[in-house]
């Protein structure tokens, strides 16, 4: 059985790409995008394996 770690981390709108793409090198895969605490800033809620 897979076992996971996760993360939570803002997401500035101007910069979404680049944080999502240094997210996914890292290997963490994208679960969901929530509103952050202003118009500007998301929350993204990440996952990956953990590694044995």
């Amino acid at each position: 059985m897979t076992k996971w770690e996760y993360l939570t981390a803002p997401i500035l709108t101007h910069a979404a790409k680049q944080i999502l793409d240094n997210f996914g090198a890292d290997g963490w895969e994208l679960v969901q995008v929530a509103p952050g605490m202003n118009p500007e800033n998301l929350v993204g809620y990440f996952k990956r394996p953990l590694e044995a």
